[in-house]
């Protein structure tokens, strides 16, 4: 196994690069801005970034953003967000917003997400790919003849089909009309729509008002099923009495602390069988005693 070292300092120099790079982006060419360079780019782009940042994100019918676009998400051109046009000195007053793609040569005018199917990209009713179908508007296929363009029925995890979906590109204040979350300022370049962590996830799996919301209180106070993860299973509240409940109360709150020399496995294994211990005394001071049988006279 190798094994990197660093000089002194070298830690402090990877992480000054890195926050060089989200913030240049790809606009230094390839090339990197000296100091002073790097100092006028950041005065002159930054203010423009913070108050003009364009937030994109793939909508469904029903309104939910099933697809954050982030600075490495791809665009049907096959590029990546980054290399799209996303600062603007003033926001532009035409909808749909286009953001058209820089790298020479390509004929893409606006930033248009495509989802994968897995690893690959989808198929079109053509039976080709996305990436055998020009970037160009029209998105027409390359390969045959018969198609006048990229329409795909590949099924998103909402439930609804691809085509049915919009590539939705809109202003901070836009998306606040909305209730949708938008973050805090940041200085990166091409951030979209990323807030968060959550954001990473698909709209399905994400429980803000950009995804699939807040679980109603009718599903949080819904009983464990026999379909619930074990751990919640594990967890559940058994059936005992109420008195039975007070008296273990304070030392289920101690016992559900986690141990300093327990790990993840050991924890929930102690939790579990004091779960069972438990279950096991109710039952056994729930039971009625036994009638005694007379002794023969």
């Amino acid at each position: 196994m190798e094994r990197l070292t660093l000089p002194p300092g070298g830690a402090a120099a990877v992480d000054e690069y890195l926050e060089y790079r989200r913030i240049v982006g790809e606009d230094d060419g390839g090339k990197l801005f000296t100091p002073e360079e790097y100092e006028e780019y950041k005065r002159k782009v930054l203010p423009m970034r913070l108050q003009n940042r364009l937030f994109v994100s793939w909508r469904s019918p029903t309104g939910m953003d099933c697809k954050l676009v982030g600075p490495e998400t791809l665009c049907f051109c096959t590029h990546r967000y980054k290399q799209h046009k996303t600062d603007f000195e003033t926001l532009p007053q035409q909808r749909p917003i286009a953001l058209p793609c820089r790298v020479s040569g390509c004929p893409c005018r606006a930033y248009h997400y495509v989802p994968l199917n897995g690893t690959q990209p989808i198929r079109c009713r053509c039976k080709h790919f996305a990436d055998q179908h020009s970037a160009a508007p029209g998105f027409a296929c390359n390969t045959c003849s018969k198609c006048s363009g990229f329409h795909s029925c590949f099924t998103c995890a909402c439930g609804q089909p691809a085509y049915a979906h919009d590539t939705v590109v809109e202003t901070k204040q836009e998306r606040l009309a909305q209730g949708k979350p938008v973050g805090e300022d940041v200085p990166y370049a091409a951030m979209g729509g990323l807030t968060g962590f959550s954001s990473l996830a698909e709209g399905y799996m994400r429980l803000d008002s950009s995804g699939i919301g807040t679980p109603s209180v009718e599903v949080l106070a819904s009983p464990v099923t026999p379909m619930d993860h074990p751990f919640v299973k594990a967890f559940q509240a058994s059936p005992t009495s109420p008195e039975t409940l007070a008296e273990a109360g304070t030392s289920n709150q101690v016992s559900s602390l986690r141990r300093p020399e327990e790990d993840d496995m050991a924890f929930f294994e102690r939790r579990y069988q004091e779960r069972i211990k438990m279950e096991k005394a109710a039952k056994h001071k729930g039971k009625a005693p036994l009638p005694s049988t007379p002794k023969p006279s």
